[in-house]
């Protein structure tokens, strides 16, 4: 089992939340946003280097455009659950704190409460792609919802947060990232309970190599559910970098998604290279896109929501390095932030 799992594959009923021992890099992400309009976003990932493992961290704010990224020596993720450490103590996580202190202007400190978990036990995110082995990425949305409260210092602001609105998930697989992805996030509906999660790409091991992307839903009063299994619930996926559109059937389930942001506003963030020791600028990310969502089930209409707090991504090396040379930056740059 543990050679396995050291490819980064799961049998039904695993655990995807614990560490795979033996990856190239496991991710962790958070998503806070509350009523306000504020967002914020940690992340870190565990990367295995050939001098030991390192951490690409990194947090961003909106809507004051604030970002700061490193790259830290050391890095630790829990083979028994759901925990991770990046450098020094500059970031550590589990599944009810959140604490990153990447210099003054910039710290998060929060407690997760009434959590929203992933609730389909047999698999995660990635669904029956968790068991196929050496996949370059798997993925698993294991917070679907829940509280946040606490304190971030993002720049010269201070934000304190009351039962806001959290999302977290992983990501994790060989070296580096697919060629290209798309992803994204929604929550701020009018219905605080509903979330939307979304992640695509080029997905290949040895000969398999196919385009997939994994849609989750959950509703309005608690359910939940998965499409984007080839054949039984394809979800086809039309992105380029300001608009996303999903359209995904199977299971008697219809859903339509259109989410929209434009390009001056996307975050660069850095992806890792583990086996290079540093991190390299590859993806656009926005944290407060536009996104509508209709879901119909056997042709009736179950739910359909807006919201203006969707994360929305589209990633890719050369795709990040040229948005770099448009902005007039240095394409070799990590990082950057929005054009505001």
């Amino acid at each position: 089992m543990r050679s396995y799992r050291a490819t980064g594959a799961d049998l039904p009923f695993g655990d995807p939340l614990s560490a795979h021992t033996g990856v190239a890099m496991e991710g962790y992400f958070w998503r806070i946003t509350d009523a306000e309009g504020r967002v914020i976003i940690a992340l870190c990932g565990v990367n295995q280097g050939p001098e030991g493992p390192w951490a690409t961290v990194g947090l961003a704010a909106w809507p004051t455009g604030f970002l700061r990224t490193a790259a830290l020596e050391g890095a630790w993720a829990d083979p028994h659950g759901l925990g991770v450490e990046g450098g020094s103590g500059e970031f550590e996580a589990n599944r009810r704190h959140l604490r990153v202190n990447l210099g003054e202007d910039a710290q998060f400190n929060l407690r997760f409460d009434d959590p929203l978990p992933w609730q389909h036990g047999a698999v995660g995110g990635s669904s029956i792609f968790q068991m196929v082995p050496a996949l370059n990425q798997y993925w698993h949305p294991w917070l679907l919802g829940g509280k946040a409260s606490g304190t971030a210092i993002v720049g010269g602001e201070t934000w304190e947060f009351t039962d806001a609105q959290v999302y977290a998930e992983k990501n994790w697989g060989r070296e580096g990232f697919p060629e290209s992805w798309w992803w994204g996030q929604a929550q701020g509906f009018t219905e605080t309970d509903a979330c939307v999660a979304f992640a695509g790409g080029l997905v290949h091991s040895g000969k398999l190599r196919t385009e997939v992307t994994g849609l989750v839903v959950r509703l309005p009063g608690g359910r939940v559910f998965r499409l984007g299994n080839p054949v039984v619930s394809p979800v086809d996926t039309h992105t380029n970098d300001e608009l996303w559109q999903l359209s995904g059937r199977g299971y008697g389930w219809k859903v339509e998604i259109t989410a929209t942001a434009p390009l001056d506003h996307a975050f660069v963030l850095p992806v890792p290279l583990p086996s290079e020791h540093r991190n390299i600028a590859g993806d656009l990310e926005h944290l407060a896109g536009e996104l509508s969502i209709t879901v119909h089930r056997f042709g009736r209409h179950v739910w359909s929501g807006k919201t203006t707090s969707a994360a929305l991504e589209h990633g890719g090396l050369d795709r990040a390095a040229a948005e770099l040379q448009r902005r007039g930056l240095d394409p070799g740059l990590s990082s950057a932030p929005p054009v505001l």
